[in-house]
């Protein structure tokens, strides 16, 4: 028997990761990537008897995957709160699937913890741009502003990691992260214990942020605005969390950050409007690679043929 902890390489999955692990200590082989890797699940070449937990990746996109490692005999408890499809009826398969736009990952498991491990369930939603819910969880827990703060930049800067198109343009691959957070099991002990860590990417973070504002906006409306960055790999590792800062500082505004990609077409970071919080998986999903959430979704290759097409769509999808 062998057990398996496939997981989003972004602050979600990690989070959602290490509030587990702490409840339910387990040594399992590690099945992740940068955070646009979401078909996880079929590099898991399970056998009868086998364990299987899937965080924080669509079921939709790996489903072929997951029926093939039931039909083998294996259990699988798979939590996530991206697009799902139907989810196959098996007595081998837990699932807690939830997609409403205030959930991540990380939220799920902390309520099926009962807020065991409520401070990474914290980091985990800041990461995600779940601000509101982050903000609520936090007040549970009594804490100061500074350290509300610190939490969030945690999780922002966890979640910046996760970006790039392979491991080597990452700071830090994602199970190494992983395995250096989940030595402790309060995130401030972390920080305490390792500022040079924690230092690269918040440099590494406010670096590459710097060179994503400079840039010119190539669609902007009161509805919406579009961007695109360059084929390096400074754009590749903010596009997200430039989007999500864009949605931040523009909460009626729909925004998309296109970031060139060697091959000519365009990797798609999508955020609907903060202050309506839907729309952008239906937009993603017209398009090939497309995917998400309906807060949050992107297309992984978008051709550059189609994008005139996107942006009308873009426009059409937000236009208030």
């Amino acid at each position: 028997m062998a057990d398996y902890d496939v997981f989003n390489g972004d602050a979600d999955g990690i989070c959602a990761l290490l509030q587990l692990r702490f409840a339910e200590p387990r040594e399992a082989k590690l099945v992740t990537g940068v955070k646009r890797e979401i078909d996880l699940l079929r590099r898991v070449n399970a056998q009868s008897g086998d364990r299987i937990t899937v965080l924080d990746v669509s079921l939709d996109k790996n489903r072929d995957a997951l029926e093939r490692v039931l039909e083998a005999g294996a259990e699988v408890f798979y939590v996530d709160h991206h697009f799902a499809g139907k989810v196959p009826g098996s007595a081998a398969l837990k699932s807690l699937i939830n997609e409403s736009p205030d959930v991540c990952t990380a939220l799920l498991i902390d309520h099926y913890l009962r807020g065991a491990y409520r401070e990474w369930a914290v980091v985990g939603s800041f990461g995600d741009n779940l601000k509101k819910s982050a903000d609520g969880l936090a007040k549970k827990l009594s804490l100061s502003s500074e350290q509300v703060s610190l939490l969030e930049n945690l999780g922002i800067y966890i979640n910046y990691n996760g970006y790039g198109s392979n491991i080597e343009e990452l700071h830090f691959a994602p199970d190494q992260l992983y395995k250096l957070l989940s030595q402790y099991q309060s995130p401030f002990d972390f920080v305490t214990d390792n500022r040079q860590q924690f230092q690269k990417l918040e440099q590494g973070y406010h670096q590459d942020l710097g060179a994503a504002q400079s840039t010119v906006a190539l669609l902007v409306t009161d509805s919406v605005a579009a961007f695109v960055l360059p084929d390096e790999p400074w754009a590749r590792r903010v596009s997200g969390v430039y989007s999500n800062q864009l949605a931040n500082d523009n909460p009626d505004r729909a925004h998309a950050v296109l970031t060139v990609k060697a091959n000519g077409n365009y990797l798609v970071s999508l955020r609907a409007p903060l202050n309506n919080k839907k729309g952008a998986a239906t937009l993603c999903m017209q398009f090939p690679t497309g995917g998400g959430r309906e807060a949050a979704a992107g297309i992984n290759d978008l051709p550059v043929d189609m994008l005139a097409a996107f942006l009308d769509q873009f426009k059409t999808a937000f236009n208030r």
